[in-house]
Order: structure tokens, then C-alpha cells, then sequence
């Protein structure tokens, strides 16, 4: 038997909850859960945002842990090696996306908290294709943010092919852009943070910034026009679009990765400075995987205060209604 933490109902505070997974598949592995990441997908699950949660709902996403059984196909993965898994839990295999390499496009993937259980628990299962190992490097502690968080951020500078030499602006010193923010400077670019907050300043600089923007300033913001090659949006809410249009150079790109709930934008500047806007969600095992290798290699890790499992409850209660500027993850 499992032994998890699950919401009975649409926004209900997390109770003790045990399930039995069934049979082990062929191709599965159960994971023993160390840790696991509190992501706002998670809150947003619990409330049932998105019209997909199932009850009893047991939400985790962001998991590190170690292999305790795997099934009798298994063949990339070993018993008591430590591995993570995201917010994907298996897809298809042999659909065109997940045949060319991009599994997380996959329309049959499966979410690791939609439809089952997640890993608020002291044990998770999926498919061996998504479980990744983690190299020896990275803390364990902290390591879970990576598989949502992490990859979040990570997948734009792959999918967009962003250069070392570009000049790049990361919207939002949150969760995500205290990630973004480390990634690109490690990676080599020249990198602004653009924040509301002007008290932000010197953690951004010290994360990797090399210039920093208060957004409510309309001159700064004025004085950063034509000056970067690559706009990343972390933040979820609405904002005035084009000022961010207007500080993109010719061929530039405004990604989007925070969830925004519209996007208004005036057509002439994207044609006018051939201009695009684009957007991504997590990424596939390959990338999380070279995202882990990045990580370790330039000794890169997300600020995160830790919770025991018992005390979960609490955890969100410091999401929702705190703000807690980076992440928080649970000792399972």
C-alpha cells in the first residue's frame, strides 16, 4: 500500500490518504519518494482549475527519490539508483512528437497528477521512458524544482536556440526567473531582470543578472527599446505587451512560459522588425536530462525551503497566500 497525502474534495486541505497502485507493469517502475517539490499547479489541481482533477487527489510533481522495484521490461533504469520525475509520467512512444524526440507534445501523455495519484506519498509510479537519474552533484533537497520548474525554463533556451552572445530579459524574479536567471548567465548571456519589485535588485544581480529594470518606471523601460535578442515571461498576469515588443531588436522573440491569462499585441512591430512571440511548457526526457547535466556542471540550484511530508497543509497555505519568492518541497 501507498501512503500519500490526497484532497477529498475541490479545494480541500490534504489528508492521509492509502491506495494500492496494483500490479507493477512491464515497463513501470516505482519510485520510494525522498522528496517532492509543491508547485502552483499543484494549488491549481487542488481547486480543480482546469477542470481535470480527479478525487481523492493526491498532487506531486516535482519528485526525487530512488528506484525500489522496476518492472520486468525495464532495461534504463536499476534498483536503488536515484532518479527524478516531472509532470509528465509516461506517453505514447511512437507517435510522430514522441518519435522526434519531443515527448512532452505527445497528445496521449500522461500527467503525473491527472487521473492518478502524484507524489505527495512515500511512493509514485510511471513509466521508465520519463524517470530520469540525477547526477551525483545535485542535492537531493533541491532537486525536485528542477523537474518542472527547471525544465520550464530550460527547454526555451534549446527550443529557441538562444546564443551565448544574445542579449536576454527575464520577466518576473519568481519560482521561475530566479531559475532563468542562473541558466542564461551560465549558459553566457548578457542578462536583465525585469521586475516590479525594486528591493529585488541585488538578489537578482547576484542570481546572474547583469542589468536590472523596475518595470514600473516608464523610462527605464523606454531606455532598454531595441536592446534585447530574447524576451522570457515568467509571470502569470497581464501586462502591457508592447512596451516588451518595443525593447526586442529586430529578429527578436518574446517567449512566454508563465501563464498569462490574454496576450494583446500590435501586429506592425512583429512585421515591421520581423518579430515573433512564442511559447513552451515542460520539455522531454532528453532535454530535463541535459538540463540535469547543465545544472551540475555549473553548480546551479533553486533556492527551496523544505517541509516535512506531515506538514504539507502548511506548505500550501505559504504558497497561496504568502508568496514565497522561490520554491518550496516536501521531505517525504
Amino acid at each position: 500500500m501507498v501512503n500519500a497525502y490526497a484532497a477529498f474534495e475541490q479545494g480541500g486541505v490534504l489528508q492521509p490518504f492509502e491506495y494500492d497502485p496494483g500490479p507493477l507493469g512491464r515497463q513501470q517502475v516505482d519510485i520510494q519518494v525522498e522528496y517532492c517539490g509543491i508547485c502552483h499547479s499543484d494549488l491549481s489541481m487542488i481547486k480543480n482549475e482546469w477542470g481535470m482533477t480527479q478525487y481523492p487527489f493526491v498532487p506531486g510533481h516535482e519528485i526525487v527519490g530512488i528506484v525500489a522495484e522496476i518492472g520486468s521490461e525495464v532495461t534504463t533504469l536499476r534498483v536503488g539508483q536515484r532518479v527524478g520525475l516531472g509532470w509528465y509520467s509516461s506517453s505514447c512512444m511512437h507517435c510522430e512528437w514522441c518519435m522526434g524526440g519531443d515527448h512532452h507534445l505527445c497528445l496521449s501523455a500522461e500527467g503525473t497528477i491527472v487521473g492518478r495519484p502524484g507524489g505527495f506519498a512515500d511512493q509514485v509510479r510511471a513509466d521508465q521512458s520519463w524517470i530520469v537519474p540525477i547526477p551525483e552533484s545535485i542535492d537531493s533537497a533541491v532537486a525536485g524544482p528542477l523537474f518542472c520548474a527547471g525544465i520550464t525554463v530550460f527547454q526555451p533556451i534549446i527550443q529557441c536556440g538562444v546564443q551565448p552572445t544574445d542579449r536576454v530579459a527575464v520577466i518576473g524574479i519568481g519560482g521561475l526567473g530566479h531559475l532563468a536567471l542562473q541558466f542564461l548567465n551560465a549558459w553566457g548571456c548578457e542578462v536583465t531582470a525585469l521586475s516590479t519589485q525594486p528591493d529585488k535588485e541585488a538578489e537578482a544581480r547576484r542570481l546572474g543578472a547583469h542589468h536590472f529594470v523596475n518595470t514600473r518606471d516608464p523610462a527605464a523601460l523606454q531606455a532598454i527599446a531595441n536592446s534585447c535578442d530574447y524576451i522570457i515571461s515568467t509571470v502569470n498576469v497581464s501586462l502591457e505587451w508592447s512596451i516588451y515588443l518595443n525593447a526586442l531588436r529586430p529578429k527578436g522573440r518574446l517567449h512566454l512560459v508563465g501563464v498569462a491569462p490574454d496576450l494583446s499585441l500590435p501586429v506592425f512591430p512583429l512585421l515591421a522588425g520581423q518579430r515573433s512571440i512564442s511559447g513552451s511548457p515542460v520539455g522531454s526526457p532528453a532535454t530535463i536530462t541535459k538540463m540535469l547535466n547543465f545544472v551540475a556542471r555549473h553548480g546551479l540550484a533553486p533556492q527551496t525551503e523544505v517541509f516535512p511530508l506531515a506538514q504539507v497543509n502548511e506548505a500550501l497555505e505559504k504558497l497561496r497566500s504568502q508568496h514565497p519568492p522561490y520554491r518550496l518541497a516536501l521531505k517525504c
